[in-house]
This record gives structure tokens, C-alpha cells and sequence, in this order.
């Protein structure tokens, strides 16, 4: 992309003058740095990660956008396909298979009406595998942002849902 090509993907200014104080943060020559706080700051605004998003950041950062794109599909935090209003990560690791794992989450995608990786058509929900949510001894358990749901029965998933789509 050249200097001459707005962006189609760019932040608000409030959130410019963040990207600012976040690179300004690191030495000179290391702005790369800045990558995991700015690709936040992009899934805030935007609601994922995508390739023209990813691009962007690499623009503001002075890095190739395959170096963006690297670090975003490596961690599971960050969207590479639109999602849903909320974002059920749910841990597929043996602990919490043990613990009943497979049959809340079976539960859990029959209620949605959706498989992992999928958005219901109301766009509210997105189921997303990830490993271990390092919640071991309070399996089942899933994280919807910042907040983990433990010790999950097919009861309480509805309860959870039902407290989300309202």
C-alpha cells in the first residue's frame, strides 16, 4: 500500500493518540514491541482482527503485514474471522474432558445450534476451541472475555447463555 492510499481499516483518534503512547513506550527501533497492545486496540474497535486491520497495524509499526499476521493466528485471543457478541472459548484439554467436559460442551453447542468455529445467525455467540485456560481443578470450564465460567454443568451453560442474551 502506498503513503497515497487511505486505509480502510483505521483507527479513531482517541485511539491513535493510545497507539502513540503505547509505541512511544519502547526504545527507538523496537516499536514492534507495540504489536500485541495495538492488535488489542484493533479487536477492540473493530471486533476482529482482519487482514486489512492486520495491515494497518504493520503500516503503523513499520513491519511487513506477515509479521502481523503471524502474530495474530498464533494466540488464540485474537479474532482472524468476525465473530459474535460474545465469544465462548472453551477448554478442550484432557482435565476438563475428565471432568464431563465433553458432554457440557456437546450440551453447550446443541443449545447454541452451532459447531465450534461458527457464529449463531443472531450473531450473539461464537464457540472457539482453545488449550487449557490453566482452571484445571475447576473443569469444565469456558471464558466469555475477561470472565471465566467454572465447574460447568449443562444447567449452568444455561443459565450463562441465558444471562448473556439478554
Amino acid at each position: 500500500m502506498t503513503t497515497e492510499t487511505k486505509p480502510t481499516v483505521q483507527f479513531t483518534p482517541e485511539r491513535l493518540a493510545k497507539v502513540q503512547e503505547i509505541i512511544a513506550r519502547y526504545p527507538e527501533g523496537k516499536q514492534k514491541s507495540a504489536l500485541l497492545p495495538l492488535l488489542h486496540l484493533l479487536q477492540e474497535q473493530e471486533g476482529w482482527t482482519s487482514p486489512e486491520g492486520m495491515e494497518y497495524v504493520g503500516q503503523l509499526l513499520g513491519i511487513e503485514p506477515i509479521e502481523v499476521f503471524e502474530v495474530a493466528t498464533f494466540y488464540t485471543m485474537y479474532h482472524i474471522k468476525p465473530v459474535g457478541k460474545h465469544v465462548i472459548e472453551y477448554c478442550r484439554t484432557g482435565p476438563c474432558c475428565l471432568m464431563g467436559g465433553e458432554d457440557v460442551y456437546a450440551h453447550l453447542k446443541k443449545r447454541l445450534g452451532i459447531d465450534t468455529g461458527q457464529t449463531t445467525v443472531d450473531g450473539q455467540f461464537t464457540l472457539k476451541e482453545v488449550e487449557c485456560l490453566a482452571a484445571c481443578g475447576m473443569g469444565p470450564v469456558f471464558q466469555v472475555r475477561e470472565k471465566y465460567y467454572m465447574n460447568l454443568t449443562n444447567e449452568r451453560v444455561d443459565e450463562i447463555i441465558d444471562e448473556l442474551s439478554k
